[in-house]
């Protein structure tokens, strides 16, 4: 419990330090405009993790397809938006396409796969992904589009800076979505058979956990999360099936962080990934190094809490 304190404490104090010396000399404004983009953006490769490790935990599947069912989704929802269906229900049907694919891969692809590698598991899903962002980019062109919300014109002053609704929502939703998550796995008995499910297997089967269920659940709960995700993402940051469908990357940046395991880790790792990325905008020679910023973040936590262990693929010792 200490070291956990102690862990916490040098995160914190490196945060300051990094951030400080990130934005040296620059006014306070414009510091506090990266830090609340960083904020927003972050919270969205949290969303990501966040996604990531709850399949995890349930199937033992990396899910590299989770970006490109964001992708397929908010592009249909541009697109019924562009036919002038009403607005709410492109996002609902921006979501219903994302549970869609991914419920698919669940139950069609993945069962044949169970006892795989985790290795073999990750890979099949990333070349669903190609496929999914294949059709995408036949469907629509490489045009340049966007697609905005009601939030976007909604914003409060904090600290003297203009904060949308949508950062706010994207924001708050990602610690929501940790809490609720974390009482689902602790306190429901879906959540307790899908902790016994990572664990064992075969264990599982014996024991009369219905497998098919509990697998679809975490699925279907991916997909959600996909689907938000996308959605959010094609709206701050840019509408485009290639970049939503790699925004996976760093999400995965952020899992690794918490062992695909820790919930509250992802969320804090994904949060440092997307302040950092941002305020190294404002400096001109490390300007180049953000794209890689996730990862040398990702890889340094790693680092300190495995010292003295060793971490495979699985996420276990």
């Amino acid at each position: 419990m200490k070291t956990k304190y102690i862990n916490w404490l040098i995160y914190a104090v490196l945060m300051v330090v990094v951030v400080t010396w990130l934005g040296w000399g620059k006014p306070n404004k414009i510091i506090g405009m990266f830090f609340v983009s960083g904020l927003a953006v972050g919270s969205l490769y949290a969303l990501g993790g966040i996604g990531l490790v709850v399949l995890f935990r349930a199937t033992g599947v990396l899910n590299l397809a989770n970006g490109a069912a964001g992708a397929a989704g908010v592009m249909t929802a541009w697109q019924l938006g562009q036919w002038g269906v009403w607005a709410p229900l492109t996002w609902a049907a921006c979501i219903l396409v994302a549970l869609l694919i991914s419920l698919f891969y669940g139950r069609m692809i993945a069962p044949l796969l169970a006892w795989r590698e985790p290795v073999v598991k990750a890979v099949a899903t990333l070349g669903f992904a190609l496929i999914i962002l294949g059709l995408v980019s036949f469907l629509w062109i490489d045009d340049p589009r966007s697609i905005s919300l009601p939030t976007d014109k909604i914003g409060i002053k904090l600290l003297g800076l203009r904060v949308t609704a949508t950062r706010m929502i994207v924001f708050l939703s990602t610690i929501g979505l940790v809490i609720a998550i974390y009482l689902f796995l602790g306190q429901t008995k879906i959540g307790l058979n899908m902790r016994s499910l990572a664990n064992d297997r075969d264990l599982s089967a014996l024991i009369g956990i219905p497998i098919l269920k509990v697998e679809t659940i975490a699925w279907g709960l991916s997909g959600l999360i996909a689907g938000f995700t996308g959605l959010m993402f094609g709206d701050l940051i840019r509408l485009e099936p290639t970049v939503i469908t790699f925004m996976v990357i760093p999400s995965i940046a952020a899992a690794i962080c918490g062992r695909l395991d820790n919930l509250m880790v992802v969320l804090v790792g994904g949060l440092s990934m997307g302040v950092i990325e941002s305020l190294l905008t404002l400096s001109p020679g490390l300007k180049g190094a953000r794209p890689i910023a996730p990862f040398v973040i990702a890889s340094l936590v790693l680092l300190w809490s495995q010292r003295g262990t060793q971490l495979t693929f699985g996420g276990r010792d």
